[in-house]
């Protein structure tokens, strides 16, 4: 039997004018459906500061009430983080389940994680999340734990975290502390690793749903990785986990490339912080690849939000190219550089070959051209020119193999040896 799709009523409250309320209320439905909750009605009310008892003013808590009942509505969804007494007032007054802003990403990156360190992070974010809100909650979540599609069991907290009090789920918390740095310090070794290897990082950061998994999947493509291929979804949070992929150009000029969760107005600052690790990623990176989804109204708010959430993790300081993508859908002309901004349509792939060059152009600038002598005995090197180097001409004579090849500053430093003049 086909389980009945959840409806919720969407409350937000405006404050002094704020330019981007009603996009904020359009996101939360789309926050809404990705768990498939449907949208049954919206509530919303300008307010000078919110009211710190039941969020909305006392009428439109009334006002919500009527509407729930008269939709047939199974939740009510606010756009904003409620406090305990918020929730544990609401819940009394409207006698049905609440949830806010807060939750419901909580609920999302639930259902998405699929890696044991995306679990982790997410479940250490909700029991972060639960902890002061133990008393407004329990009523809530013993509700939600029964509850069809969009209930807070199905969404990844557990049911039998009803039961924990306050001492238990700081055990909790303290113990997936504890595993997520044996994640981190793997994470580190290969990070280290990785820089042994002397590959420069590009990094893909953006607001969810801009397309950066599309575009890790089109360089890969053009660089003759198709099997490397990333999930790839039109909806938002489509992936949370940090993708890395190794990308070897037809020049055999290579570098990393890696992707990393979508940011989103008002991310939980609890998540922010449990995805810390997964996020510093970037903050080790040679370039940013900042994707924008130019066809959205608000995407220089979107692009505020992403470069306000770097700020949080430390990233600062690394170079960035701003990729305006689905440039076919907004309508502008495409593809386009001009002042480090680059306007592309990745789904058509249109554009990807002028960011590979744009890329090369940036993190290849220590690499040098080289005439090297190569005497036949030592043929290793001759076969590791022409797999790691971009190989530009290949003579022979009596000494050896003479060859003109374009190499990285580690590479000519350990071969000056062999350098003709």
């Amino acid at each position: 039997m086909e389980q009945q799709q959840e409806r919720a009523i969407l409350v937000g409250v405006e404050r002094q004018k704020d330019l981007h309320f009603e996009y904020e209320m359009e996101e939360l439905e789309n926050l809404a459906s990705a768990i498939d909750i449907e949208k049954a009605g919206e509530v919303t009310q300008n307010l000078e500061r919110i009211n710190a008892g039941t969020y909305v003013g006392t009428g439109k808590v009334e006002e919500i009430k009527m509407l729930f009942e008269a939709t047939d509505a199974d939740l009510v969804i606010f756009n904003d983080e409620l406090s305990p007494s918020q929730i544990r007032n609401l819940e009394a007054a409207l006698e049905c389940e609440v949830m806010d802003r807060t939750m419901l990403i909580l609920a999302i990156f639930s259902r998405r994680a699929k890696t044991r360190e995306a679990k982790l992070q997410v479940e250490l974010a909700q029991l972060q999340y639960m902890l002061p809100r133990l008393v407004g909650l329990r009523a809530s979540l013993s509700r939600q734990g029964g509850g069809t599609g969009g209930g807070f069991k199905n969404r990844g907290a557990g049911e039998t975290k009803l039961e924990l009090d306050r001492r238990k789920i700081e055990q909790q918390i303290s113990r997936i502390k504890r595993e997520l740095e044996t994640v981190k310090s793997q994470r580190d070794t290969q990070r280290k690793r990785r820089q042994k290897e002397g590959l420069p990082v590009v990094s893909l950061v953006g607001y969810t749903n801009a397309g950066k998994s599309t575009i890790m999947n089109q360089i890969m493509q053009q660089a003759g990785k198709d099997e490397k291929q990333v999930f790839e979804q039109d909806m938002l949070f489509a992936t949370l986990e940090t993708s890395v992929r190794q990308v070897k150009l037809e020049d055999q000029k290579q570098f990393l490339l890696t992707d990393t969760v979508g940011f989103v107005s008002k991310l939980p600052t609890h998540l922010v912080k449990a995805f810390r690790s997964t996020l510093e990623e970037a903050r080790e990176a040679d370039l940013l690849l900042h994707v924008v989804d130019v066809s959205n109204s608000e995407y220089r708010y979107m692009m505020d939000i992403t470069n306000e959430t770097l700020d949080k993790i430390g990233v600062e300081a690394v170079p960035t190219l701003y990729v305006f993508n689905k440039s076919d859908r907004a309508e502008r002309e495409y593809p386009v550089y001009k002042d480090d901004q680059l306007w592309i349509a990745a789904k058509e792939g249109a554009g990807i070959s002028e960011l590979i060059e744009q890329i090369k152009s940036r993190v290849f600038q220590d690499y040098t051209t080289m005439t090297l002598l190569i005497p036949f005995d030592q043929g290793e090197i001759v076969d590791y020119l022409n797999t790691h180097s971009n190989v530009l001409d290949t003579e022979y004579d009596e000494h050896g193999t003479l060859m003109t090849v374009e190499l990285s500053a580690k590479d000519a430093a350990r071969l000056e040896s062999f350098m003709q003049a």
